[in-house]
């Protein structure tokens, strides 16, 4: 049976006025097994209409009073993480238990991390002259809307929403019409746990029609997005209209440069996951290997026989760790850069294809995790985001051979340096074109810490005080001593 999922609306699930529905896909048996409406300009307008009307109460709700509505819902999420992370995995096609250690609980960790930051964050202080006295106070922006991505669902939709809403905002959000089932969910849980009306509305659509109408609609004030650099691109027009506070953390083509004198063993273990979890579909997986010429041959060796232990297969199986892909557009893709790298001479070193699984999965959509060297410099695959489980692997000899492979191409989020001289570590970090950076380790996240890329990769940035910032206009309030 095909379910009919709602828009979320002042408190309620709204069935849609419109005649244009998007099926919703299981990629692991490539099977319809829900619809979302294409929500028309109405249902917009009165997602935010809501919004606007629930400002009022809740901006002048405490950050004690508002942190009380989120952890509630952090206790619901605790309390149904088994089902959540079900449907997570159903919706992307990650292994259930991908989901059920990082996915879910970072949702709930998101909620009470904005909760307990903004109840420390020194929002209002003072400054005295000898001619003047300034109040310097931090208030919400209104109603902003948020547009999160496929590929992390409810993780990134509580990353965003959390601050947002802590910090007295009420939010229209758009989760991606290709993962929307965990936000449908998700709302069941703020009626559960009565928020206020208004308060978090959820639009269901495509960008063309949902995403393009919040991005230029003069009552939002902000929009803080994750996903692709060209759909950023277009949001960053729409929104100049109005010129609204943006915060966009787009693509990224993220190189791990590995060094001869690095702890062998951590590396190779790190870097496999660094490359192919989620099937390589994280913003911050490391799609470029670069390798020191001296142990060039006895990485692709040792890498490739750890590429080969991966266990792909249906997502709902415990022994999985390699799942399918979120879309059958981004598995042509995939396959689509793979015809490239052929066409370019490149040496496919493992992997290269489509994968089939028996059984129920027959029909879903498996990539073999894909390992591809001897490419020119300039290929596209060494500069172009895929966003899936291909990584290519090029040779430096020098230092500066490796800081300039690194930063040749136009995204700049993230990169990993694996070498035991922390002083040449660090040196090349200040060199390296990119937002977040990690020395001997990968996805290690203090939450309180800015995140977010440069170059084509990010505007502005998310976590810790910058997200709390960005959800908040100073005023100066000054008079005569």
């Amino acid at each position: 049976m095909i379910e009919l999922i709602n828009n979320y609306i002042n408190g309620e699930s709204k069935i849609s006025n419109t005649n244009e529905y998007i099926d919703v896909f299981e990629p692991a048996t490539g099977n319809v097994y829900a619809k979302i409406p294409n929500s028309g300009k109405g249902e917009i307008d009165e997602a935010i209409i809501s919004a606007k009307k629930a400002f009022l109460q809740w901006s002048n709700f405490s950050i004690k009073k508002r942190s009380i509505y989120l952890l509630k819902i952090a206790e619901k999420i605790q309390e149904n993480i088994q089902e959540l992370a079900k449907y997570e995995s159903r919706d992307t096609g990650k292994p259930i238990s991908m989901a059920l250690e990082l996915d879910i609980p970072r949702a709930i960790e998101n909620l009470t991390f904005f909760c307990q930051h903004a109840s420390k964050y020194k929002k209002d202080f003072k400054l005295q002259s000898k001619i003047s006295k300034n109040d310097i106070i931090s208030i919400p922006l209104g109603v902003v809307a948020i547009i999160t991505p496929w590929n992390l669902p409810l993780y990134l939709f509580t990353w965003k929403i959390a601050p947002a809403l802590i910090m007295g905002n009420t939010v229209v959000a758009k989760p991606s019409e290709i993962t929307p089932y965990t936000a449908y969910k998700f709302a069941d849980i703020c009626k559960k746990i009565d928020l206020p009306p208004g308060v978090l509305n959820i639009i269901n659509g495509d960008g063309e029609k949902v995403g393009n109408r919040l991005a230029g609609h003069p009552e939002i004030k902000a929009i803080s997005f994750t996903g692709g650099t060209t759909t950023g691109e277009k949001i960053f027009k729409e929104s100049s209209k109005n010129f609204k506070k943006l915060a966009l953390e787009m693509g990224g083509k993220n190189p791990s440069i590995i060094f001869e004198d690095c702890n062998y063993s951590k590396m190779l273990d790190t870097v496999i996951k660094s490359s192919f979890t989620n099937q390589g579909q994280i913003c911050l997986c490391s799609s470029r290997l670069l390798i020191e010429k001296s142990i060039y041959e006895k990485f692709k060796i040792d890498f490739c026989k750890k590429v080969s232990e991966l266990v792909v297969g249906d997502p709902n199986d415990p022994k999985t760790n390699f799942g399918a892909i979120t879309s059958k557009a981004q598995y042509k893709k995939i396959l689509d850069y793979i015809k490239i790298s052929k066409e370019q001479n490149g040496k496919i070193l493992i992997g290269g294809k489509a994968k089939k699984i028996k059984n129920r999965c027959e029909k879903g959509w498996f990539i073999e995790p894909t390992v591809i060297d001897g490419l020119d410099i300039d290929s596209k695959l060494h500069k172009e985001e895929i966003f899936g489980p291909l990584v290519t692997i090029q040779t430096f000899s020098s230092v500066d051979d490796a800081v300039t492979l690194a930063n040749n191409t136009k995204y700049g989020l993230s990169a990993t340096i694996w070498t035991n001289d922390l002083k040449k570590a660090n040196k090349i970090a200040k060199q390296i074109e990119s937002g977040v950076i990690w020395i001997n380790c990968w996805m290690v996240r203090d939450l309180r810490t800015p995140f977010g890329g440069i170059k084509h990769s990010g505007y502005g940035k998310e976590g810790g005080i910058d997200a709390l910032r960005f959800f908040t206009e100073q005023k100066n309030i000054c008079s005569l001593v």
